[in-house]
């Protein structure tokens, strides 16, 4: 099936983009063996605390810091587009987290990736407080669904519709302002989906994202149906929408900083993934869109662990992926499991990572160390703090052994 709007500009984009420059990781700083770790943006308020993060990020052995700087259409950088993050009173705090944490990671000599949220534009009950904030500037860019109702505000995520080419051109050039001012290793895609599942859309309910006229009319205008009359079009079209936004994204890079690696955080299932949040993966994999596939294989069970990296790895002939699969996991609950067990459980998880792929990637920062969260600082407690010591004690020795 061809699809005339979405499909067309991105394929075009893509072939130019390898024909000049190849496929996968050609130009882009990967390390050999990833050893990284996803720094959210609830786990710093000052300077002190993002130099000090990035400190003890390359003190226990890793090489690799995806470090947040958008959460939901407001950001954790001075930006001509977007406003300061809520985290901060949508005013500027005195300092440049990005800027900081650039600097940290070189004199440290690990590589920073921007971790960015793609499609969530805002989170909470009441709407922003900030008058620019793009949902009350582009109301028209947010989800509709077949009955004409804006997605609900709620305690998720609120996302905005890329399925609108004015959509998909304004995250690119948020994501540009990023590369062309930072001397960023790499740009980390999260939320590289429709964040569609409940309270987005509510359990048990037929709503579904996008109906406005204009997403109809790009539907029709590709494959002169509607919605409704192809269930299996539409999916596969909102699925092209989205490749057209990751492809116009690593265009964008290879143009503005050709060193770094345009990677992505992705549902552990591909298949699953493209047929519930339209975020054909595998696809974006095998074909070089990114440099690397941050699999969130988030479990306790370390067997479960492997079997779910099976629909990522190399079949038969083929020995190589044009884009690196980097094994992502948790510290999880590890129910009725003692301290030192559950952190031998994650250790275990690393060692099939590494074993499968060569990487791994450990969520999140505040699950190893101390974090300036608000949040996590009112829940904390002495088992806590005694499991966050236990899993140093364990784990950190061992990860600065495989920088040996």
């Amino acid at each position: 099936m061809q699809f005339k709007r979405c499909a067309r500009v991105g394929i075009l984009t893509a072939a130019l983009t390898l024909l000049v420059l190849g496929t996968g990781c050609a130009g882009a700083r990967l390390d050999p063996e990833i050893r990284a770790i996803w720094v959210t943006r609830s786990d710093f308020k000052s300077a002190d605390d993002v130099k000090r993060i990035i400190d003890q990020c390359a003190d226990a052995g890793f090489n690799t810091v995806l470090f947040q700087v958008r959460g939901n259409a407001t950001v954790f950088y001075p930006s001509n587009l977007e406003p300061w993050a809520e985290q901060f009173g949508f005013e500027d705090p005195g300092f440049d987290p990005l800027a900081t944490a650039c600097a940290q990671a070189r004199e440290r000599r690990v590589a920073l990736h921007a971790w960015v949220n793609v499609m969530p534009a805002w989170r909470g009950t009441n709407p922003p407080s900030h008058p620019k904030q793009l949902y009350h500037t582009h109301p028209d860019w947010f989800w509709y669904d077949q009955h004409g109702e804006r997605q609900k505000l709620s305690s998720f995520y609120v996302s905005v519709n890329p399925c609108l080419p004015e959509v998909r051109e304004y995250l690119v050039s948020v994501f540009q302002e990023i590369a062309e001012r930072y001397p960023i290793d790499g740009l980390h895609m999260d939320y590289i989906r429709f964040p569609n599942e409940p309270p987005a859309t509510p359990a048990g309910s037929d709503i579904d994202y996008p109906h406005d006229p204009a997403t109809r009319a790009l539907f029709r205008a590709a494959t002169g149906k509607n919605p409704e009359d192809d269930a299996d079009a539409w999916v596969a079209w909102r699925a092209e929408c989205l490749t057209t936004l990751v492809t116009d994204i690593h265009a964008m890079l290879r143009r503005v900083r050709p060193r770094a690696a345009l990677t992505a955080a992705v549902t552990s299932n591909p298949d699953r993934a493209r047929e519930r949040y339209f975020q054909d993966s595998r696809r974006w994999v095998q074909e070089g869109l990114l440099d690397a596939a941050f699999i969130m294989n988030y479990t306790d069970d370390p067997q479960v662990f492997r079997e779910r990296m099976n629909a990522w790895l190399p079949k038969g002939p083929e020995t190589q992926l044009p884009a690196e699969v980097v094994p992502g996991l948790w510290f999880g609950r590890h129910a009725g499991k003692t301290p030192t067990e559950a952190a031998e459980a994650v250790r275990a998880q690393v060692e099939i990572a590494r074993e499968l792929t060569g990487h791994f990637c450990v969520f999140a920062y505040a699950s190893l160390f101390d974090s300036r969260d608000d949040t996590d600082l009112a829940r904390q407690n002495e088992a806590q703090q005694n499991m966050r010591a236990t899993r140093r004690a364990v784990l950190i020795p061992y990860f600065q052994s495989l920088e040996k």
